[in-house]
């Protein structure tokens, strides 16, 4: 499809992809832009005759259910923005976008901040502590959006609540004998694996791996689980927020990491859940020669220490690595790798999440799909975590 045709109030694909995807969130204060087919750019959105009805079907042209809608608000323009998408009241009943118009000026000089989902909220303050390897205990609603997914009564994985019905996991812990989703178990909002056992836990409709995962590299190592029935948020469970185009994670950024992993390398999952302070490490300087030497893809993101001693393990797989940015918790990464746990100059590797969520958002509005899985026996000698 030719950008001009993009959002222009018209659908040509089959399914019109092309008038789903018009609308996206940006930079940490979730401003609100629209695209516009005649210049081929996305432009922030005024307030001014903006209002929470508006908010609601941007929200759900995002994928995001009306439900969970938290508010529209207007802040002021961080940079002086050259154009602004303005909202024509005149022009009656008709479909969002066809009401919007590009402007040079925007009376209240406030944009639109849309939170689809209020996301990315702790009770728990942080005490920030230095088994994931060489961790600390969590208490209860400390991660909220942790889940422990279990195949016959077992802990495989983690995974991280994005919405009532979606989870955010790793492909390499859903492929192959495990890509069935009637025979995964989702649980939420539990700190211990003994009291899931006597839990029934959340069942799976659907499972859809990134098309481009490849089994031996890890690249694009992300899936989506899709609930049969949908959460009941409290304060022990709680969506994270995918981080928004045009955020930038700083090497050396303070994340943390959690899970039921390994206390030790070749260890047995931990029955409490764990977690550490990890910083990211910078993408050329984890790809050197003496670190990972250039397995490091553009899909993925380094954390950890290079000198070892904390690290995710075995069992924490599909799990969170999250960041604390204007009093917000953002998803920067799910655990995908490493060479041995917590082991000198082998970080942590982790699935980079600012390039999965356009994806992501992409299947959260898809009304039905084929799932295809095309499994392929890993032949890398790296041990990876699972």
């Amino acid at each position: 499809m030719p950008p001009s045709q993009w959002c222009d109030g018209v659908s040509h694909c089959p399914n019109g992809e092309d008038e789903t995807r018009c609308v996206r969130l940006f930079g940490p204060n979730f401003i609100l832009e629209v695209y516009s087919p005649v210049s081929k750019s996305w432009y922030p959105v005024c307030q001014d005759d903006w209002n929470d009805d508006y908010g609601k079907i941007a929200c759900k042209d995002m994928g995001y259910s009306v439900d969970t809608y938290y508010y529209s608000r207007g802040v002021a323009a961080e940079v002086s923005f050259k154009s602004y998408m303005k909202v024509n009241t005149s022009a009656g009943n008709t479909d969002l976008y066809k009401k919007l118009y590009s402007s040079d000026s925007c009376a209240s000089g406030n944009v639109v901040s849309l939170r689809c989902i209020e996301c990315g909220m702790s009770i728990k303050s942080m005490n920030i502590m230095n088994r994931i390897v060489g961790g600390s205990g969590a208490v209860l609603g400390q991660w909220p959006w942790q889940v422990s997914l279990h195949v016959q009564g077992t802990h495989v994985c983690g995974g991280s609540i994005i919405t009532r019905q979606w989870i955010v996991t790793a492909a390499h812990c859903v492929e192959g004998r495990f890509s069935d989703p009637y025979s995964w178990r989702v649980y939420a909002g539990i700190l211990n694996q003994d009291e899931m056992l006597l839990r029934n836990g959340y069942r799976v409709q659907q499972i859809i791996s990134h098309p481009d995962y490849d089994t031996d590299s890890k690249d694009n190592d992300v899936a989506l689980m899709k609930l049969e029935t949908p959460l009941s948020f409290t304060d022990t469970v709680r969506p994270v927020c995918l981080p928004n185009p045009g955020m930038m994670f700083q090497p050396d950024q303070q994340c943390w990491i959690s899970g039921w992993g390994a206390e030790y390398q070749g260890g047995k999952t931990s029955n409490n859940l764990n977690y550490a302070m990890v910083p990211l490490i910078e993408h050329s300087r984890c790809n050197s020669v003496y670190i990972y030497n250039g397995m490091i893809l553009p899909t993925m993101i380094c954390a950890g220490y290079l000198a070892g001693g904390i690290d995710s393990c075995q069992g924490d797989s599909g799990g969170p690595l999250v960041t604390n940015k204007n009093s917000v918790w953002w998803l920067v990464g799910d655990t995908s790798w490493g060479t041995g746990c917590a082991s000198r100059n082998r970080p942590g590797v982790y699935g980079n999440m600012t390039v999965f969520t356009d994806w992501i958002y992409k299947n959260m509005q898809v009304k039905y799909l084929g799932v295809f899985n095309n499994f392929k026996c890993p032949k890398s000698e790296t041990l990876f975590y699972l």
